[in-house]
């Protein structure tokens, strides 16, 4: 029960802090204006309302968004309910999507479909603007993957040791 709570608690944070720093990119920095560097050569402000994804895909196709995005907070929801208390690295990695997931939901339902962007790599042009909740998502997916490759790691090595049992077994008979 205190698992649950603790991921209520940092995906709320997440989504507290993303809106937080939307809200300061949106009343500091102007939509269309030159960026803004923060450190230089490295990261640079810049405001973008985004009505797409990453690299501006499905620009304009908020419902479908929206819809991914709700059903992949359920997958989060059943996620963390099944598994997320029994290990930590599924608990983090399902809080900080969800936490993310629900920051970018917020700013497409009641900001007319667009989600403010403002964080920029300097030195790669070609990557997307993104924001906190765009972190909290790469992030998570991350430890995602990293959890889900642990576990076929260990699936395989426990079949391995199985087939060994098995052939040491039939060697002995």
């Amino acid at each position: 029960m205190i698992s649950y709570i603790l991921a209520i608690i940092v995906a709320g944070g997440i989504v507290g802090i993303d809106q937080y720093t939307k809200s300061i990119a949106v009343a500091k920095l102007v939509n269309g204006a030159p960026p803004t560097p923060f450190i230089k050569g490295f990261l640079e402000f810049n405001l973008i309302e985004n009505t797409g994804a990453a690299w501006g895909m499905l620009s304009d196709y908020t419902w479908i968004l929206i819809s991914i995005t709700l059903v992949v907070t359920v997958v989060i929801i059943a996620l963390l309910l099944k598994y997320g208390a029994g290990n930590k690295l599924l608990f983090w990695a399902a809080t900080f999507v969800l936490g993310g997931g629900v920051g970018n939901m917020i700013d497409r339902v009641f900001k007319g479909g667009k989600v403010v962007d403002f964080l920029h790599f300097e030195f790669w042009k070609s990557f997307p603007t993104f924001n906190i909740a765009d972190c909290a998502i790469v992030l998570g997916a991350a430890l995602m993957i990293v959890y889900f490759i642990i576990d076929a790691v260990k699936d395989y090595k426990k079949q391995r040791s199985a087939k060994k049992d098995l052939t040491d077994l039939n060697e002995d008979s």
